[in-house]
């Protein structure tokens, strides 16, 4: 099911406020060492469309400023915007979700005006503002006939210390089963949580999967039959942990 006809219509219905939910978990990661790794925020997506306006262009004929060629040197701007942060990832000087990511969604060209879709991913560090104002200067400027849109949500995070009171249950619970926490970290993808932490409800991403590869969106994800097995044991100690906690509150986000 679609986001937007999944846990985003849920989220804002009365039926989930009756709920009177005041902690949630949502998925993780897998961990490639013996801790568990937990996140308390999702890098927060971007759908940026630009648009390019201009001469379409003959096979007999040439023209300046064509709508392809504007659009293409926007593209060729957000390359290497993208392989100026994946350089930093590459050389070790930041994890994946610490940077920003861009990727190429969709193409549509038609005589005198051409578009390219754009997913692009922001760590909380990042400020929209700056966003906005490079690419209005630099990627999708008006001298260039061209236009943007583009749609966000809203970057919230789970608090990890002493004023969110679930965090301490959480962590409790996760040692008394005999696990490890990693730091918690910003999570590179975008799950539900995102939808539920709008809400001002602490959301934490955690799986239960310790000593296994890093395998989502690949044609071959698996757990070995332990992982699995101490999974279960660490659910059961987290459950029961979180789901009689009775001091918790919204406001620790």
């Amino acid at each position: 099911m679609r986001r937007l006809e999944g846990l985003m219509e849920l989220a804002g219905s009365d039926e989930f406020k009756s709920l009177n939910i005041g902690f949630m978990l949502d998925e993780g990661q897998a961990s490639t060492s013996e801790k568990f790794r937990v996140f308390f925020a999702d890098r927060l997506v971007w759908r940026l469309i630009i648009k390019a306006f201009g001469m379409p262009g003959h096979g007999s004929r040439m023209f300046d400023n064509s709508a392809m060629e504007n659009l293409m040197k926007s593209v060729e701007i957000l390359t290497k915007y993208r392989e100026g942060h994946f350089d930093l990832v590459k050389a070790g000087l930041a994890v994946n979700s610490e940077g920003e990511s861009c990727v190429y969604e969709s193409w549509y060209s038609f005589a005198y005006e051409a578009e390219a879709g754009f997913d692009i991913r922001i760590p909380p560090a990042v400020d929209p503002e700056l966003l906005i104002k490079r690419i209005v200067n630099e990627w999708e400027p008006h001298y260039r006939n061209m236009t943007y849109e583009t749609t966000w949500g809203v970057l919230m995070m789970t608090a990890t210390d002493d004023t969110n009171a679930w965090w301490g249950v959480f962590e409790k619970a996760i040692i008394s089963a005999g696990g490890t926490l990693s730091k918690p970290e910003i999570l590179a993808s975008s799950t539900d949580a995102r939808n539920i932490r709008e809400l001002g409800i602490p959301t934490f991403g955690f799986s239960p999967m310790t000593n296994t590869p890093i395998l989502l969106h690949e044609h071959i994800e698996y757990l070995e039959e332990t992982v699995y097995l101490r999974g279960i044991k660490i659910y059961e100690s987290v459950i029961k942990a979180l789901s009689s906690f009775e001091g918790g509150n919204h406001e620790s986000t």
